[in-house]
């Protein structure tokens, strides 16, 4: 990867309906040059793909929390992983260090989803305790940048 793939995934990052003309515009290349420069990155791995970014309050599920997630015994990543993806509120998921053994990020429509969420999280077989936090107010979140 070089500067140009560099300043193009900013531009990416930055606006993702940019076209390739728009982009090649400011990067100096032609419309066929960066497309040819985002499909290799996108077979390289390095862009994952593309989406909408849309404000979950406005889907109506405007709650949310972080909950620890603490396992009986040693339970594998991907044991973890496929035991949390039937549950629609889990909008993230991750192993940590420390004393738990997962955080998972939930959303749901109010404080009574929430709960009817976090019940159906703790009847996962694995899962010994939960330590949750709920979240009043998003101070700051930001999307990852490339750095250039």
């Amino acid at each position: 990867m070089d500067a140009l793939d560099q300043r193009i995934i900013s531009r990416l990052v930055a606006d993702a309906r940019a076209s390739y003309a728009e982009i090649g515009s400011d990067v100096g290349l032609s419309a066929p040059a960066v497309k040819r420069r985002v499909d290799k990155l996108l077979d390289q791995g390095v862009l994952q793909g593309f989406t909408a970014v849309v404000d979950p309050e406005a889907l109506g599920w405007g709650t949310e929390a972080f909950v620890e997630v603490h396992c009986h015994g040693n339970v594998p990543a991907h044991r973890i992983r496929t035991g949390l993806e039937p549950l629609p509120e889990v909008i993230a998921a991750y192993t940590v260090s420390g004393q738990a053994d997962a955080i998972v990020h939930l959303r749901a429509a109010d404080i009574h989803h929430l709960e009817e969420a976090m019940e159906r999280l703790r009847e996962v077989d694995f899962v010994s305790r939960t330590v949750s936090t709920v979240v009043l107010s998003r101070l700051l979140e930001r999307q990852p940048q490339q750095a250039e």
